[in-house]
């Protein structure tokens, strides 16, 4: 059996992992990385771990319970670890991992894009609404 080169193995998972594919796995990837709970969790965490408290303190408006789901869903991607210390009471943390990290240009691209750009969205809207 012959072995693929690194440059088919990317070939052959650019085919395999095309979001445009109804059973493509990455449309679920996708889709998560669009929630904007998840934008702003992973934008919270570029500067280091923080506690569920923290988090739900500097996300405004996100509820204990979304901001559990979102933090699960992270962690089940690999893009956050959730680090226990045994103390009274019990500490929790959470840390972008490798990936995540790898992920925050892209998301923190987006939110200063979303930002910067906020104003002009709103003059659409208007004109689309009309008087």
């Amino acid at each position: 059996m012959a072995t693929a080169t690194s440059a088919q193995r990317r070939e052959q998972a650019r085919r395999d992992y095309d979001a445009f594919l109804a059973a493509c796995p990455t449309r679920e990837l996708l889709s998560t990385l669009s929630d904007k709970w998840t934008a702003l969790v992973i934008a919270a965490l570029a500067d280091g771990p923080r506690r569920h408290g923290e988090l739900a303190r500097r996300i405004a408006g996100v509820s204990q319970k979304m901001l559990t789901q979102t933090l699960r869903g992270l962690e089940r991607d690999g893009l956050v670890t959730r680090s226990v210390t045994v103390s009274m009471p019990v500490r929790v943390d959470y840390e972008l991992t490798p990936l995540g990290r790898e992920l925050l240009p892209v998301m923190a691209a987006i939110k200063e894009w979303a930002e910067t750009h906020m104003d002009r969205v709103l003059q659409a809207r208007a004109r689309f609404e009309g008087p």
